[in-house]
C-alpha cells in the first residue's frame, strides 16, 4: 500500500449523529473513553475487531465510518 495514504474516520459525527458520549461509546465498545478519542483524533487507529465493534454499535457499514486519504506531508 502506498504510504501515503492515512486512515481517517467519520467516528465522531457518527457518534454525535447517534446521540452518544466518548464515554458510552466507549462503554459499548469494551475500551476506554481516551481510546475513542484518540481514534477520533487521528492518534489511533483501531483493529479491524474494534472497527467492526464500533461499526455495529454505531449501526454504520465500515465505509461509512473509515476511509483513506492521500497525506499531503
Amino acid at each position: 500500500m502506498d504510504d501515503g495514504l492515512v486512515l481517517k474516520n467519520r467516528l465522531k459525527s457518527a457518534r454525535a449523529e447517534k446521540g452518544l458520549s466518548q464515554a458510552e461509546l466507549a462503554q459499548m465498545a469494551g475500551v476506554s473513553r481516551n481510546t475513542i478519542s484518540s481514534i477520533e483524533t487521528g492518534q489511533f487507529n483501531p483493529t479491524a475487531k474494534l472497527a467492526l465493534i464500533l461499526c455495529t454499535a454505531l449501526d454504520k457499514k465500515f465505509e461509512d465510518l473509515f476511509y483513506f486519504s492521500i497525506d499531503e506531508e
